[in-house]
């Protein structure tokens, strides 16, 4: 049984609350709030994290903006995954000795996975030197406490960045993104240590909240009018394993099932190694559960899966969807995938290929293979060039576009339950998901965002559908 990781002791949070209470009473006398602007990079997790982020900076006095320059707090909290992201934050980064010029007292903090990485925090420490604030993933907690340090007069830079497993926390303040849509962390970390992935590295080991927790938080959700709750972790499939309880990820989705309400259960992200019979059960049973499944395979080459350490064959992993299928008819399927892994050659990226031509995903997201320091898979020989790499890249682009055209236009004239969630970018359409995570898009008054309704498709794109209101009791689960 794993280590079980104590939740933080009370004096160590309530000195965050004491720092709290002491930026706040400071900014309490200012003529009016001062403003923060926070930014995110990365996956829901980090949008989770910002979100608790916000929630302190409301507590400690802050109001928001959405513009850099006319920020006294500019807070970006970073990922790690891949090079790109890593070198568009830095580019950001960079950007900003402009606001700060303008404006000395501005504070400038980063966080998040990218600093936790020793490297990447000294490279800031020594390039960026208008940077006053940067802390780890582990430090999230401890926000106040390092901000606090970095307002007083002369007190130099702070860079907090830990080595450390993570700790386990409950009860920060969170400001949401949405009334609508709700990011809900199950667990934080990772146990898996696929050879290409920084992730256990940079958020520790796996640690579950309790389930107590997350029922509360959700029916808390639920009771504020959320419609759309998706439960987060690394890899949900391993939920609870370390809490030394009968309590798994099906036990979750279930109790949370049973909450009185309108609402969609959605989460992200299962791990084949770790997908079960009993979780396809569950999303069978339980009616707000979506009839979605994010099922990354990276690869359709079992050598190249021992090689990244996924834990599976491609065998196993065409079952596990064959099973899927079978437990929820009409289930989408969604998955990632690399190309250009170390010493992948021709023949394993053509296994990646059929595999995708035989499973036909509804979406798959792409990516270029990128070295990530300290991961075994970062010194692995290869022979291959970019070029090779962005070539079969390109192939695969094209398959699963066409794959996801037909898809879309097989919904053509159904009618599906949907929950409206917002406006597409020019405002002209409704924007709205159905069961199975498809977006469609309706014309409609703004006034139902937030509700549920019947829709009947009449249209399609690559990446969405195009469906008008119908007045239908119950559609089809899409």
């Amino acid at each position: 049984m794993p280590k079980i990781i104590p939740q933080l002791p009370e004096e160590e949070l309530q000195r965050q609350r004491d720092a709290i209470e002491r930026i706040a009473a400071g900014n309490s006398a200012l003529k009016s709030p001062p403003l923060a602007f926070v930014d995110t990079y990365g996956c829901q997790q980090n949008e989770a994290d910002s979100e608790k982020l916000r929630g302190m900076l409301r507590e400690m006095g802050y109001a928001f903006t959405e513009y850099e320059a006319e920020a006294d707090l500019i807070l970006i909290n970073t990922c790690a995954v891949r090079e790109h992201a890593e070198m568009r934050v830095l580019g950001n980064v960079g950007a900003l000795v402009h606001t700060k010029r303008a404006k000395p007292g501005q504070i400038i903090a980063l966080c998040g996975c990218m600093v936790t990485q020793e490297h990447m925090a000294l490279r800031v420490k020594k390039s960026f030197r208008h940077v006053d604030l940067v802390f780890g993933t582990h430090e999230l907690y401890r926000f106040p406490e390092l901000l606090e340090r970095t307002l007083k007069p002369h007190k130099g830079r702070v860079f907090e960045v830990r080595q450390i497993d993570g700790e386990r926390y409950e009860g920060l303040p969170v400001v949401r993104s949405s009334s609508i849509k709700a990011w809900l962390s199950v667990m934080y970390g990772c146990n898996n240590f696929c050879s290409y992935c920084v992730v256990p590295y940079v958020r520790g080991r796996e640690r579950s909240r309790s389930p107590e927790a997350v029922i509360d938080e959700a029916r808390e959700l639920i009771d504020a009018g959320y419609k759309d709750i998706t439960l987060l972790g690394q890899n949900v499939n391993s939920y609870g394993r370390d809490l030394g309880c009968e309590a798994d990820f099906s036990y979750l989705i279930e109790e949370i099932n049973k909450i009185p309400g309108e609402f969609v259960i959605r989460f992200m992200t299962s791990h084949p190694k770790d997908a079960t019979d009993r979780l396809f059960k569950t999303l069978a049973d339980c009616e707000k559960a979506e009839r979605h499944i994010h099922l990354p395979f990276q690869s359709g080459s079992s050598r190249v899966l021992h090689a990244m350490n996924r834990g599976y064959t491609r065998e196993k992993y065409i079952e596990l969807v064959e099973k899927a299928r079978a437990a929820v008819p009409g289930i989408a399927i969604t998955s990632d995938v690399i190309v250009g892994f170390p010493g992948e050659t021709e023949e394993e990226f053509e296994e990646t290929l059929s595999l995708v031509e035989l499973i036909r995903f509804d979406m798959l997201f792409t990516f270029i293979y990128s070295p990530r320091n300290g991961t075994p898979a970062a010194s692995m020989p290869d022979p291959f060039t970019r070029e090779d790499k962005q070539r079969r890249f390109d192939r695969l682009l094209a398959a699963q576009n066409a794959i996801s055209a037909e898809t879309q236009a097989a919904h053509v004239g159904k009618s599906y339950r949907v929950l409206i969630d917002g406006v597409n970018d020019t405002r002209e359409l409704l924007t709205a998901r159905t069961s199975c995570n498809r977006l469609v898009r309706i014309k409609g008054d703004e006034a139902l965002i937030g509700s549920f309704a019947d829709v009947k498709i009449t249209g399609s794109t690559t990446w969405s559908l195009e469906g008008e209101l119908i007045q239908k009791e119950a559609g089809q689960n899409g």
